[in-house]
């Protein structure tokens, strides 16, 4: 374990920064809660999951183009419930855009990869991984809520958290074979390792781990916790308290190597906010301290641009209050 945290560290900065003021711009509003974004990185276009429109839109001229269209809604949460559909977005390559779902009722829910210049919509996905019914006495799936791809001994799968059973807190992943996708299968029982609720976020480190946000109970402050697992020996390699309360999206800056967290921060979204994440000792023990870099109103995900630009969603206040926010290369 020792040979581990030590080059794990490297991944992040244990220095204080004195961060000069760092601003915001409006890509696109009027949106109704979105809830993944992700940006191509041959293209530059920018996607986002408008999880209660059920819809995937690319940013054209500060205008939202239909990518695909027509999926189911559900409810999410208490004290509030939120209207989503789609909620993750990553790609797989170029040409094909991995979306995880949440619209469905439990043991419905599914994730999917689409293909650019199908006339698509909801039910004409490339491939649908997924549903996960009940199994015995474990618990229907579903809430898929973020997801990744991570190239293993030059083989892709796909990793994705769910919400749907609350006493295992899954990730679910399915490796490729040939041109397509194993099924979708429970891989990680993420409370059973951490014993923290709800794995939302998920990012893929320098490593090649799978980085997970446990959100943690939503009336709860600060209790997510930041994990680390080796995704093909479905292993945890660290978890370390972070102080915040939902982390919901994760990203790696491609200029600093520096992690980067949103923080939904259910009970009092007045404290959400992007934080910077770095690797300090505590009594001689690792852990992560949380920097605000700038305060959002519920924000929901975020991705980097090849050349550093950093692309957030925030659902804002009402109905329509959903934007995409754009911070300038430089974090």
């Amino acid at each position: 374990m020792r040979k581990y945290l030590l080059p794990l560290a490297c991944l992040f900065s244990a220095v204080t920064f004195v961060w000069a003021e760092v601003e915001t711009e409006v890509v696109i509003g009027e949106l109704a809660n979105p809830t993944g974004v992700a940006v191509n990185a041959d293209s530059g276009d920018v996607y986002v999951a408008e999880s209660a429109a059920g819809r995937i839109i690319r940013i054209e001229d500060g205008k939202a183009v239909d990518v695909v269209t027509g999926f189911a809604l559900d409810k999410y949460g208490m004290d509030p419930t939120y209207d989503i559909g789609p909620l993750g977005l990553t790609f797989l390559d170029q040409n094909h855009i991995v979306v995880s779902g949440g619209g469905k009722p439990d043991g419905e829910d599914f994730v999917a990869i689409y293909e650019f210049g199908q006339k698509s919509t909801a039910d004409k996905p490339v491939q649908k991984l997924g549903p996960l019914p009940a199994e015995g006495d474990v618990k229907a799936e579903g809430n898929f809520y973020g997801v990744a791809v991570v190239k293993l001994d030059n083989v892709d799968w796909i990793v994705t958290t769910a919400n749907g059973d609350d006493e295992k807190g899954w990730l679910a992943a399915a490796e490729k074979e040939k041109a397509k996708f194993k099924p979708l299968t429970r891989y990680i029982a993420t409370k059973k390792a951490t014993k923290v609720d709800a794995p939302a976020a998920i990012t893929i480190s320098p490593r090649q781990e799978a980085v997970v946000g446990q959100m943690g109970e939503i009336a709860t402050p600060g209790d997510s916790l930041l994990t680390f697992y080796d995704v093909k020996a479905k292993k945890l390699l660290m978890s370390l308290p972070t102080g915040l309360s939902d982390i919901v999206g994760l990203a790696y800056s491609p200029k600093t190597g520096r992690l980067y967290a949103v923080d939904f921060s259910w009970h009092d979204p007045s404290q959400g906010g992007l934080f910077r994440i770095d690797a300090v000792r505590v009594d001689g023990k690792q852990a992560a301290k949380a920097t605000k870099i700038v305060s959002l109103m519920k924000p929901t995900a975020l991705d980097f641009a090849k050349d550093g630009t950093l692309y957030i969603t925030e659902f804002g206040e009402g109905e329509q209050g959903g934007r995409v926010l754009k911070i300038k290369a430089g974090l």
